[in-house]
């Protein structure tokens, strides 16, 4: 059984993710921290969104830890970008954040952070998965008397996050002429969230941030985003802001209660900061899945568009390989290297009030710099997985759809049994019978 999947381990709690399992798993990834030079403080940050199973899986975390002898600091819930600052900041040889993101609550998940507050690399990964399958290596690695970990639970810790995220927003602007609704989707940033744009004066009004261990994104949040749209009008509200479940996820909504494209956001962002001086490398990166219009517009205003593959932890590779210093996901994860370790929808969202301010303008207006082009995506369920390449005709298809102008982008999902399919080009009609002609293809050789 195969562990990690794209953003660590994920999947059902109790069940795929039990508790034997997470103790199993830390002790793996202790064992792993063990064995590296940068391992030095032999202290382990942990932190976690606010779903009921995270108190079952992260004691088991905890006495996995300990067992092999790294002492743990729990902070509760805090989101995710901030385990990925704290765990630097702290000192720590590693950092976890508990979630499953923008999944329902029955699911949970265990992300890894390296000494510097970056996601570890799927090499990694498997090293890790590799020491979770040998339990002779597990049950020797184990630690007795003054050798075991301990663990200690601190909650003053939000201060630091909260002030790395202020000081990202200019000095000489202020929040109190703008009307902002955010939704923290019941999730892991309901408290620093409003803090930080009460303290930077924002006429706030606040949703979903009152989690019950089940509510966590249940229609809410930056998957729901037309909830928030309705408030806005509601209450005519300038801007209004949707976080996930962790936080790492930025969706904004417009005056007019219109949810903004991931793409147009980039492409805004991307634009504003050479404006600013702020774009070093005049370069930008998305993931293959992002609308060629945003490529397009890019070049127009001086900027090379890098493409990754689908993760912002693949995003962050491709900046760090490039040295660029902002890049992002049209699904909302959005990386501003020079404040956040990963996506932060926090740190983003004020990079947009900090545009949206300079520009005099409304939201509306300065983030719907573009128009995308036309663009299909289907998800498929399959029976089989066969490598692309040997699916016979399939190349010869798609070849025949790129002499039409049409960009494709077929994967399989990397947590189910799916095939992702995306067209992409100028003219509607030809996508819609190209699609058509393709899932039928698909489904006669998958299906």
């Amino acid at each position: 059984m195969k562990l990690f999947g794209t953003d660590g381990v994920r999947g059902k709690a109790g069940d795929f993710l039990d508790a034997m399992t997470a103790l199993k798993l830390a002790q793996a990834a202790g064992i792993y921290f063990n064995s590296i030079a940068t391992t030095k403080t032999r202290k382990i940050l942990l932190g976690k969104d606010t779903r009921r199973s995270g108190y079952m899986i992260e004691n088991a975390l905890v006495s996995g830890f300990t067992s092999v002898g790294f002492d743990v600091i729990q902070i509760g819930p805090m989101p995710t970008p901030a385990i990925a600052y704290l765990t630097e900041s702290m000192r720590c040889d590693a950092g976890i954040m508990l979630s499953a993101s923008h999944n329902p609550f029955e699911d949970n998940g265990i992300k890894f952070f390296n000494c510097k507050g970056d996601k570890l690399s799927s090499d990694i990964e498997a090293k890790i998965e590799e020491i979770f399958y040998d339990d002779k290596l597990l049950a020797s690695a184990q630690v007795t008397g003054m050798n075991i970990g301990k663990a200690k639970r601190i909650d003053d810790v939000i201060g630091r996050y909260i002030v790395s995220i202020k000081t990202s927003f200019p000095k000489n602007l202020s929040l109190n002429s703008l009307r902002i609704v955010l939704d923290c989707a019941n999730g892991a940033a309901y408290k620093v969230a409003p803090t930080i744009l009460e303290e930077l004066g924002a006429d706030l009004i606040v949703l979903n941030n009152k989690p019950n261990g089940f509510n966590i994104n249940d229609n809410c949040g930056a998957l729901h985003p037309e909830n928030l749209g309705k408030v806005i009008r509601e209450y005519r509200a300038d801007i209004g802001i949707a976080l996930d479940g962790d936080a790492d996820r930025l969706v904004i909504v417009d005056e007019k209660g219109e949810v903004i494209d991931g793409d147009k956001l980039i492409g805004s962002l991307a634009v504003f900061l050479k404006s600013e001086g702020n774009l070093p490398s005049n370069c930008c990166v998305a993931t293959v899945m992002s609308n060629i219009a945003l490529e397009e517009y890019l070049k127009k205003n001086g900027i090379e568009l890098h493409r990754s593959n689908v993760g912002d932890k693949y995003v962050l590779e491709v900046m760090k390989e490039k040295t660029i210093n902002f890049g992002g996901e049209q699904s909302g994860h959005i990386i501003f290297n020079d404040v956040a370790k990963t996506g932060d929808g926090l740190a983003s969202a004020l990079q947009v009030l900090s545009l949206i301010l300079k520009s005099g303008k409304k939201a509306s207006e300065v983030l719907n710099p573009f128009e995308l082009s036309p663009q299909i995506l289907k998800n498929i369920n399959i029976e089989t997985k066969i490598p692309l390449k040997d699916i016979a005709g399939l190349e010869e298809m798609l070849e025949g759809f790129r002499k039409l102008g049409i960009r494709d982008l077929i994967r399989y999902s990397g947590t189910e049994n799916k095939i992702r399919l995306l067209l992409e080009g100028e003219d509607k009609k030809i996508l819609d019978a190209s699609m058509e002609t393709l899932i039928k293809f698909i489904k006669s050789k998958l299906c």
